[in-house]
């Protein structure tokens, strides 16, 4: 990854109310007098936890430490106030600690490395920037935002839409599981950001030719969202896609590069090592809650001993209690095929249930995803594609009927409840060999989970008692439905008709 080497940081905005006429507020005049009372997150941080963010022996200067105020608006950080009606209109008043520390170092045209925990507003850190700039000097394709998931792209896209409606602000969406075709031509009208996936944006580099990507020789901000996932090496890498998508855009002393994670990996910082271009300003590092504060602080974590064998009737239990039974559930698999089966088979014990995995078509993942967040389907079946970066308010529990292998996977699954300050619950079901994996969890998080317990209810009992023959029977139905090639609904699929003779 030579041609990575830098990163930006993030802007917050303030909301007026409605009909109240709008004043920008000017910042304190003799700063010296009037001091602001700060707290800083990270300092407390590194003072009952060793910091991952090791300075560089090349650039001391490269990593620093944010003082974030609890009462900065997003106008004492200068945001356009375009910008800053924009977030009000979407209820985003305050700034978060991660958009404090990164706003104001981006517009200060710094590249940035941005860590910070699940639901902290990362995606809103950078995008208010980008349009900032941007809406000072408009032209072709200013931003280009990679991220590695069509789910994750499809929100971001939304959201950049929604904060640049004002200035109209020209976004397109290249994911996969759309028509190449009609995204080429999109990508030759020259937008003003392009939000993409890395597989589908290097495709169209190798093969959509130079009138379509020539737009993206000239942008000025690059982004990767959830980049420790982009960066990391091994089976399933992205790097080589891109590799392919960093070999048409401009030089690291041409543009702004951002990095934003919510686990910062040793592949993140490493790339603040890289040789800096003379006079160019020193990459700004800021963590926020990386460590102390891994997962979300009013996540209640917890987990059930369950044999492998009956893994299935325990979760069926699990979802049927009194105190879980009207809640919105995210279950995380680690495989397609497990996905699939628990779909169909929580469908056949009268659950009302969607899944979300790269087994899908993809106008099925989006409807999918659409259905759960307008409840029309309680519990969401899902891989790690709905791990990262999806926000999903009233989501009340996460199941982890498979424990993830990777501890940060945990973290990024446990994060999609318990967002912006509510209050969530998350269950572990763990078997016989999963006992190690749990330990690594728990050094990780720094916390030990514990064990279930509702008032009045004995899950094991309810197995033994209750679920252990019609879930038995509901899982051989299931199997059989997907061996016989139906749709989740028990209908023949179209593609798996016989033709008749």
């Amino acid at each position: 990854m030579a041609s990575v080497s830098s990163y930006s940081s993030d802007e917050n905005m303030l909301e007026q109310n409605g009909s109240r006429k709008k004043r920008r507020l000017s910042p304190i005049e003799n700063p010296v007098q009037q001091p602001l009372a700060t707290t800083s997150r990270i300092k407390a941080k590194q003072t009952t936890a060793p910091s991952r963010v090791q300075a560089g022996s090349g650039a001391p200067a490269a990593s620093e430490i944010a003082n974030v105020s609890e009462k900065v608006s997003f106008a004492s950080l200068d945001v356009s106030p375009w910008l800053i009606a924009s977030l009000a209109s979407m209820e985003i008043r305050r700034p978060t600690g991660i958009q404090q520390a990164c706003i104001p170092e981006i517009l200060k045209g710094r590249d940035c490395i941005g860590g910070s925990r699940t639901g902290t507003g990362k995606t809103v850190a950078f995008s208010v920037p980008i349009l900032q700039k941007w809406s000072e000097d408009p032209c072709g394709i200013y931003a280009l935002m990679i991220t590695p998931t069509r789910e994750l792209a499809i929100q971001i896209f939304e959201q950049v839409k929604a904060i640049g409606a004002r200035q109209s602000v020209k976004v397109i969406l290249i994911t996969g599981g759309a028509d190449q075709r009609e995204q080429a031509l999109q990508l030759a009208s020259r937008p003003h950001v392009v939000i993409a996936t890395p597989g589908r944006l290097a495709e169209h580099i190798k093969t959509s030719g130079e009138d379509t990507i020539c737009g993206l020789r000239r942008v000025r901000f690059v982004v990767f969202d959830e980049a420790d996932r982009l960066l990391a090496p091994g089976k399933g890498s992205m790097l080589p896609d891109l590799e392919t998508c960093l070999s048409v855009l401009p030089t690291p002393d041409r543009r702004q590069t951002l990095l934003f994670t919510a686990t910062v990996t040793p592949e993140v910082l490493a790339l603040k090592e890289r040789p800096r271009t003379p006079g160019k300003p020193p990459i700004f590092v800021c963590e926020v809650d990386t460590e102390t504060l891994a997962v979300p602080p009013k996540l209640q974590q917890l987990y059930i001993m369950a044999p492998v064998t009956h893994k299935e009737c325990y979760l069926h239990v699990l979802l049927s209690t009194p105190e879980n039974l009207k809640k919105s559930v995210i279950i995380f698999c680690n495989r397609t095929k497990t996905a699939t089966l628990l779909e169909y088979m929580l469908r056949l014990l009268e659950h009302r249930v969607t899944a979300l995995h790269s087994g899908l078509k993809q106008v099925e993942r989006v409807s999918n995803l659409a259905r759960f967040r307008a409840q029309a389907a309680r519990i969401l079946v899902a891989t790690d594609v709905a791990a990262r970066g999806l926000d999903i308010p009233e989501v009340a529990l996460v199941v982890n009927f498979d424990v993830p292998r990777d501890p940060d996977d945990y973290i990024h699954r446990v994060g999609r409840t318990a967002r912006a300050g509510r209050v969530g619950h998350s269950v572990t079901l763990v078997g016989q060999r999963d006992v190690d994996l749990i330990h690594a969890i728990e050094e990780r998080v720094g916390k030990t989970l514990e064990e279930y317990a509702e008032e009045g209810v004995s899950i094991e009992g309810r197995v033994v008692r209750e679920a252990l023959k019609p879930v038995t029977e509901k899982k051989r139905e299931a199997l059989l439905q997907i061996e016989e090639g139906r749709d989740v609904l028990g209908k023949r699929k179209v593609g798996m008709q016989k033709r008749r003779t």
